[in-house]
């Protein structure tokens, strides 16, 4: 009754099934992970966002590398911008993702020491060679507030470090290139500026991470799973089907045969 399955066609389609069913569990499994990974970082970014700002020499010092325990930790420094050693941060978007720089300016620490602070976003100038217009940082001492971030990379970030880069212009936010530009040790990481508030014509603020998002990973596991679970049920609709066809064909064909006339006899 069933030795259709044996045949080639149907051989092929079962191994196919079998296939497919451990394939979509995993795949289910793989954005659950997602999911969940997405709302403990979620929880991370509001827990270190709301968090007191503590100074940023507690949490990182020169060669440091920022854990994600601490990224978006809100902190504080007290010292003078150095404006001589400001550099930029190419092919950056602003809020409304118009292309342009970031304005990467190293904070003298009262007491020694220094951090890269991001006061923000700029326009670049028409000229990709030529350094923009930004903004000066206040004078004299001053006291910021930001969230802590890690050093970017090229593995981490996926931007490629260029060479040859116009003079105090970068591609990525490193601690380590900034300290040897400089010639003095820098701590590890950088503080994304939240305060003071930004004057007329200062620098565009970066925006907060948005931890409110859990995005559509537990959906798509819960669509995987479905597949999953339909792909059997379909494989045996198909069996049944093959299978009632088969004896219906068997049937019109014994039906054929049984009114086909005998042969007269002599």
């Amino acid at each position: 009754m069933y030795r259709f399955l044996l045949t080639r066609q149907w051989v092929i389609l079962t191994l196919l099934v079998l296939a497919m069913i451990p394939t979509m569990v995993e795949l289910g499994f793989w954005q659950l992970h997602r999911h969940e990974h997405r709302v403990e970082q979620n929880a991370l970014i509001t827990r270190n966002l709301e968090a007191a700002p503590v100074s940023v020499t507690r949490l990182t010092s020169p060669g440091h590398t920022v854990p994600r325990s601490d990224y978006w930790r809100a902190v504080k420094a007290t010292g003078t911008f150095d404006t001589e050693h400001e550099v930029v941060v190419r092919r950056r978007t602003s809020q409304d993702e118009r292309i342009g720089v970031l304005v990467l300016t190293p904070l003298n620490l009262k007491g020694g020491g220094t951090v890269l602070v991001n006061r923000g976003w700029v326009p670049a100038a028409e000229d990709q060679q030529a350094f923009p217009e930004v903004p000066a940082p206040p004078r004299g001492e001053v006291t910021v507030t930001g969230r802590l971030k890690a050093d970017e990379t090229t593995s981490a970030s996926g931007i490629k470090d260029l060479e040859g880069l116009p003079d105090r212009q970068v591609m990525l936010i490193n601690s380590s290139q900034q300290s040897h530009l400089l010639g003095r040790p820098v701590l590890g990481g950088y503080v994304e500026l939240t305060a003071p508030e930004p004057a007329d014509g200062s620098p565009e603020t970066i925006a907060a991470p948005d931890d409110s998002s859990i995005g559509p990973h537990m959906a798509y596991a819960v669509q995987w799973w479905l597949f999953a679970a339909g792909v059997p049920v379909g494989w045996v609709i198909l069996v049944r089907r093959e299978k009632r066809d088969r004896e219906e064909a068997a049937a019109d064909q014994d039906g054929d045969t049984a009114a086909k006339p005998e042969p007269a006899t002599a």
